[in-house]
């Protein structure tokens, strides 16, 4: 996956001359998670450059070169620490192409790793996602592969709209299934570790059926596509999931046409449940599904509490917890 980022960033930035990479430690350093290693030796530091410690001010930087023409990818490193500039998100770079009647844009892209599953406690665990699918003018993403993390990206940068870029952090190093007692695999295992070499794009707004299956449809994205997975193999349960990738705007006609086939559904995340993107998509397929459902909708997210570092595995939604849900829903 660090690999995959990497990649993009490296094909953008030798593609257009007009991208540039700059935040916490991205030059120098190559980044906490090492996504932007090597980048400022082949670039220079005028491409890839370090900012301070002021989230506020790269975001602000940043909407400032978008608008003459620029595209920055900057990096907050870790989502955590975005709220400092939640008025440069939401009342500028989301606002800029609208305020402006079309003559400004903000392509600027902001990566963030998020997530738990790594001990960071509630300070370094976060899934803010819905913060940001709630607000007009801005795209929300969030891979959950290296090969969908590479065409993503890619897309993601050369769009005229910011981009809220959300890397899961516990899959930096491989497909994670919430099983944490058992030795982590890496992803030159996983065929979605293979990764296109040269410029490729996943499409925005385009969500993907990781898994066929009939009886139920499990949503999710990130970690959790991992997660329902192993919930699916372990319970027996033909399920069907659907990996969004893309947030907002979402791909509705995948959503619709796996709920309607299946008559059952299951919307699983790890951010909190309440006002979590879980009730949207669970509006979304009432609204659209509801003559085709056969059980309620069920909803499998973490607790409505800050991520607690002592108790983790209570709080991650595990296999355990999506398999219950999958039992549930075919019981009812």
């Amino acid at each position: 996956m660090v690999q995959a980022l990497r990649s993009a960033m490296d094909l953008m930035l030798d593609r257009d001359d007009d991208v540039v990479v700059f935040g916490q430690d991205v030059g120098y350093f190559g980044g906490v998670f090492r996504c932007t290693e090597g980048l400022q030796a082949r670039y220079g530091k005028s491409r890839v450059f370090d900012a301070p410690i002021n989230e506020g001010g790269i975001v602000g930087v940043a909407v400032g070169m978008g608008a003459y023409g620029l595209r920055p990818v900057v990096e907050i490193q870790f989502a955590d620490y975005f709220y400092p500039a939640s008025d440069q998100i939401v009342s500028e770079a989301a606002r800029l192409r609208y305020r402006s009647a079309g003559d400004f844009t903000a392509p600027i892209t902001i990566r963030m790793p998020c997530g738990g599953g790594i001990y960071g406690g509630q300070t370094h665990s976060q899934s803010p996602e819905a913060l940001f699918t709630h607000v007009c003018g801005i795209r929300t993403v969030m891979p959950s592969n290296p090969r969908d993390a590479k065409g993503l990206l890619i897309a993601a940068i050369e769009c005229d709209d910011p981009v809220i870029f959300l890397e899961p952090k516990r899959l930096y190093n491989g497909p994670f299934d919430g099983h944490h007692e058992r030795p982590v695999v890496p992803w030159s295992q996983h065929a979605l570790g293979e990764v296109p070499e040269g410029h490729y794009r996943v499409e925005l707004e385009s969500a993907a059926v990781y898994r066929r299956g009939s009886a139920v449809t499990l949503l999710t994205y990130g970690t959790m596509v991992y997660v329902c997975e192993a919930a699916a193999r372990e319970s027996g349960i033909d399920a069907e999931i659907v990996d969004l990738r893309s947030l907002w705007p979402l791909d509705l006609a995948t959503i619709v046409a796996s709920v309607r086939k299946t008559g059952r559904c299951i919307v699983v995340h790890e951010a909190t449940r309440s006002s979590g993107f879980g009730a949207e998509l669970t509006a979304l397929v009432q609204e659209h599904c509801f003559y085709h459902l056969e059980a309620p909708i069920e909803r499998v997210c973490g607790w409505d509490t800050p991520y607690p570092h002592a108790q983790e595995w209570d709080y991650f939604p595990g296999p355990a917890r999506v398999a219950a849900a999958l039992r549930r829903a075919l019981e009812a």
